[in-house]
């Protein structure tokens, strides 16, 4: 799939706000800091679609970018953002689980891992209430440039043995590297697949 057009279309503040789901959505959701607006920068080929943040948890609300006028791609606020006041997180957390569980129009959610860290509790935790929501997913290894492959192949093993005591096989992985534009055809050939 070739990507000639990216548009930012909207924001949503809360699951009700959300616009009527009227394509294919992609949604890619993650821990704070691990790169989310910088992979969606780099799938749409655009240095400033997704805004970038040095702070963790800048994403506080649902954005939609319509790409070739024929499907969405969803950025999610990050989970776990630890800076939030309390009440905030619990709001963050409701609005993105309803989106999560009952959106028509989502197709698919990109779960985005840092490769450069052993399997984190947090997120083991959230794929395996996707895979209790049955809710369709794909992991996405985040900043490959900064480990090296062994490293990556060996955290990426770790991750898929911890999930597989809730998982029935392996769930699709990609490996990705907004700096070097790694992994990109793959996730675009991946919902290029799913759209068609």
């Amino acid at each position: 799939m070739k990507i000639s057009f990216a548009r930012f279309a909207t924001s949503a503040a809360d699951y009700r706000d959300c616009p009527s789901a009227e394509l294919p959505e992609f949604a890619f959701i993650g821990r704070s800091n691990v790169g989310k607006s910088s992979l969606l920068n780099m799938l749409c080929n655009q240095k400033a679609l997704a805004r970038v943040s040095q702070k963790p948890g800048h994403t506080r609300l649902i954005n939609f970018f319509v790409v070739n006028e024929g499907w969405c791609l969803v950025d999610l606020p990050g989970y776990g953002y630890a800076k939030a006041p309390k009440a905030e997180r619990n709001r963050f957390n409701d609005f993105v689980a309803d989106y999560l569980e009952y959106r028509e129009g989502l197709t698919h959610v990109f779960v985005l891992i840092d490769s450069r860290h052993e399997p984190q509790k947090i997120d083991i935790d959230f794929v395996t209430w996707l895979v209790e929501c049955e809710v369709p997913f794909s992991l996405v290894f985040t900043k490959s440039d900064k480990s090296k492959p062994g490293r990556i192949k060996a955290n990426r093993d770790l991750f898929l043995k911890a999930l597989s005591e809730y998982v029935d096989g392996e769930p699709p992985t990609f490996i990705t590297s907004s700096k070097n534009n790694d992994g990109r055809p793959e996730l675009l050939r991946a919902i290029g697949t799913m759209i068609a």
